[in-house]
């Protein structure tokens, strides 16, 4: 058994093109993985970890993949993650359940709207990171003006590891700074990595490049500093130790270059995953929602968390990730959310879609359990105390079609097709038009509907008549209101009674509930019927029947009948109570603002500005690189439908862009 401090389990995240999942494909083929490379858009059999027929079709990674390789002496368990925004609860996920990540960047682009996105992940789960600088043989690259990017816009004190040989068409290879040798990639495939003196027109570039690093160095590293002040030559393995305490502790991001296209560079990155990113056993402390200490400790007992679902033909596939004690195929376990106890019956690791078959699995493994019937973000354990894990952030969906199947036989299909990808994607979310009664999907962005409306045809070869998008608007409240209602009904027999009273506030997150009753006014039993009673009114809003969200509620005393009271008479009041409060809270109609980053030549940039500010967009800025302007703004997702089409239209088909959720704001 590999020891816990050679596991490296990570995640490649990035912009929508950064070049991941190439990356992925040449980490698998160094690592002996696989025995020959496959490209995205290359023809072929198309990507190993793209295996899903619309991955192949769109040319893009719309689900997280799972492997596991071998380099020299430490396993790494690698989940490749989609870069397109619609996608971002597979990132959300993946880095919930990892110990360290690559974010991949392109050389020419630099911070794009995507890699903010998937920084705000990373530090919102202390996430230790390298940067990789991709496509470093573009026309326009400039790894130097990316990490300025890096350091100004995501606040990370990041700096080069390494120095580019030349750059564009000329890049040839990158000089590492901690052992100063020029590192080559020969041969057919650049498998043959190869160090060489340094170029002589280089050296002075890189030694003033590496002093940069050791003095950023310096502030972690007593003796470095104590080293540098006497002037003595800094051992390479201590600039390994500091680098890599400095990057645990999330004080520094180290950068690397390459090309994984071109096949340079991607050794190295492999070299510092191992060097740099923490182990199993290197991570923070879990902690639950019991806030209980988990520690990775084979010998402990079981905590694990099951953190993705996919639904297939002999049954769901449940990723799972385990961190503390040990799993075996046949154990039973309990789901501290059900209660219940469960057996396990197979374990797999996961290469992309095909399985190896394990008999255990222990802490810091990430495995895969079939047959299990369970939800995404239980906690699986061994017994008592039953702990939770603290669940994942989930985005809400901002976008939503109408769905009717064209012949009665598509209807049965379509359930099925419905229920599983709303098991299997916590931000497809499926609803009935109480009006219509249509079927109303919802979810992340066009394409996202997209791909699951193509799932709909070609896995359960049903076909569907498709309304307009429309926009997940949401309604909010302007002010605090308070709130007193007495339910009562008295029909001959049994009454029904309930009181409460409280307050309504707005609130920066969707939901609030405090529960401030004392003195048994209202007994415990009923608070869950409440808060019950609280949710299902923020269902549908007084204005427009939108969800209402951004609301705090404080119940703070009542009254009760001892024989008419019941759990229906409390959900009952309060419903009807919040539906009172909130009319009296001055409500308003709240609609989703898209981050757009449109990428042009610089020909083109006053025309799509103007589009932009036609469309009730507010610019944010621009940045020019070598004849192209990357222009942001934010603009309503209401006035983006179509935009693709328009700004081909505008740009002869020379520009690109990307949008991805930025906020809710008043419409």
């Amino acid at each position: 058994m590999i020891p816990r401090t050679r596991i490296r389990n990570i995640g490649i995240s990035a912009h929508i093109d950064s070049g991941k999942t190439t990356l992925s494909e040449r980490i698998l083929f160094y690592t002996g993985r696989i025995h020959a490379i496959e490209e995205v858009r290359g023809g072929g059999k198309g990507a190993t970890m793209d295996f899903m027929p619309e991955e192949k079709l769109h040319g893009i990674t719309i689900t997280s993949a799972a492997t596991t390789c071998q380099w020299h002496d430490t396993q790494i368990n690698l989940i490749d993650t989609p870069g397109h925004v619609d996608f971002t609860i597979e990132v959300e996920r993946a880095l919930r359940v990892l110990d360290g990540a690559v974010m991949v960047l392109c050389a020419v682009a630099g911070v794009q709207s995507q890699s903010i996105t998937v920084d705000r992940q990373m530090k919102r789960y202390r996430v230790p990171r390298l940067a990789f600088i991709n496509k470093m043989d573009r026309t326009g690259a400039d790894p130097f003006r990316v990490v300025q990017g890096i350091r100004d816009r995501l606040q990370l004190n990041a700096v080069l590891l390494q120095y580019p040989i030349g750059s564009e068409d000329q890049f040839q290879g990158v000089i590492d700074l901690v052992e100063m040798t020029a590192d080559y990639f020969e041969g057919e495939n650049g498998e043959n990595h190869v160090k060489k003196a340094i170029p002589e027109p280089l050296r002075d570039e890189a030694q003033q490049a590496r002093d940069k690093l050791l003095d950023t160095l310096s502030l972690f590293s007593e003796p470095m500093t104590e080293m540098l002040l006497a002037g003595d030559e800094i051992p390479k393995e201590l600039i390994w130790q500091t680098i890599r305490q400095a990057t645990l502790s999330l004080e520094f991001t180290p950068v690397l270059l390459g090309s994984a296209f071109k096949n340079k560079g991607v050794q190295n990155l492999l070299d510092a995953v191992a060097l740099y990113l923490p182990s199993p056993v290197d991570r923070e402390v879990v902690k639950t929602a019991e806030s209980i200490s988990v520690y990775p400790n084979p010998d402990a007992s079981l905590v694990a968390l099951a953190f993705k679902l996919t639904v297939e033909s002999f049954g769901q596939l449940t990723y799972t990730r385990i961190y503390s004690g040990m799993l075996k195929a046949g154990d039973t376990v309990y789901n501290s959310r059900t209660e219940q106890r469960v057996q396990i019956g197979r374990l797999v690791r996961m290469h992309a879609n095909k399985r190896e078959e394990l008999k255990v699995a222990v802490a810091g493994d990430i495995v895969a359990l079939l047959g299990m019937d369970c939800a995404s973000g239980d906690t699986f354990c061994s017994g008592e105390p039953l702990v939770s894990l603290e669940k994942m952030f989930v985005p809400e969906p901002v976008i939503t079609l109408a769905i009717t199947p064209k012949k009665q036989e598509d209807s049965d299909r379509l359930s099925k097709a419905l229920n599983r990808f709303q098991r299997e994607d916590p931000t497809f979310r499926l609803s009935i038009d109480p009006e219509s009664g249509a079927t109303l999907i919802s979810g992340m962005g066009e394409l996202h509907l997209e791909i699951y409306l193509e799932r709909i045809q070609r896995e359960y070869n049903a076909e569907v008549f498709v309304g307009t998008p429309a926009v997940a608007y949401r309604e909010t409240i302007g002010q605090q209101a308070t709130f007193d209602y007495r339910f009562k009904k008295q029909s001959g027999g049994p009454g029904q009674y309930a009181h409460i009273t409280g307050w309504i506030e707005p609130s920066e997150e969707s939901f609030v509930f405090e529960n401030r009753v004392v003195g048994g006014a209202i007994p415990k039993e009923y608070i869950p019927a409440c808060e019950k009673g609280f949710r299902e009114a923020m269902q549908s809003g007084k204005l427009q029947g939108y969800p209402v969200s951004g609301v705090k509620v404080v119940l703070d005393g009542g009254s009760y009948h001892p024989i008419d009271s019941s759990e229906l008479a409390f959900r009952s009041a309060s419903h009807q109570a919040i539906e009172g409060a909130i009319a009296k809270a001055k409500p308003y109609i709240l609609e989703p603002i898209m981050l757009v980053e449109v990428e042009t030549p610089n020909e083109f940039m006053g025309r799509v500005q103007g589009d932009l500010s036609s469309r009730r967009g507010l610019l944010l800025g621009s940045e020019t690189m070598q004849g192209y302007t990357v222009i942001r703004s934010e603009v309503p997702l209401a006035r983006m439908f179509g935009y693709s089409t328009e700004l081909r239209s505008l740009t002869s088909g020379m520009a690109t862009f990307s949008m991805e959720f930025a906020c809710y704001r008043q419409s």
